[in-house]
């Protein structure tokens, strides 16, 4: 896709002349504050979870017996399991060390929870899904620890 920029004078009110200008401005904004606000909103979501699941353990078992009812796993372990992918994924996530892993983790019970839990929830884990999916593909961005590391490592971000 090619971009067409328009020479912007600050005289010109046409639309396209306009809409330019917003286009720039927009791209001012810093690419890794979005990217840390994505990993910020998809952490903070799985991380509550778990906590909600560690305070009343026992209400988390009955939880995947009753209404999750996973197959093949016994409703105990699977609690351990969601409740430590819930509390352990989402710091890799939003702090960046890791965080592909902590995504793909997290991808996965999103996928789990799509197609064997909540099915009429599809907005709500594509959006989950779309965030995780970049950051297992594209990294954690700029402000994160797995860049840093990178740039001492390789002298490269």
């Amino acid at each position: 896709m090619t971009t067409v920029a328009y020479d912007s004078d600050p005289r010109d009110m046409s639309l396209l002349a306009r809409i330019d200008r917003l286009r720039s401005t927009a791209r001012r904004f810093p690419l890794s504050l979005i990217e840390l606000g994505m990993r910020l909103a998809v952490g903070a979501t799985f991380f509550k979870s778990g906590m909600l699941k560690l305070q009343s353990f026992d209400t988390a078992i009955a939880l995947f017996r009753d209404e999750y009812r996973l197959p093949l796993l016994p409703p105990e372990l699977a609690a351990y399991i969601g409740t430590t992918v819930e509390l352990t994924a989402p710091l890799l996530l939003v702090l960046g060390i890791g965080a592909r892993l902590g995504a793909a983790a997290l991808l996965a019970m999103t996928l789990t929870i799509q197609f064997l839990v909540y099915p009429e929830n599809w907005t709500e884990h594509l959006m989950w899904g779309s965030i995780l999916a970049y950051v297992l593909s594209r990294g954690a961005g700029a402000l994160s620890v797995d860049r840093i590391v990178a740039f001492n490592l390789f002298g490269r971000a």
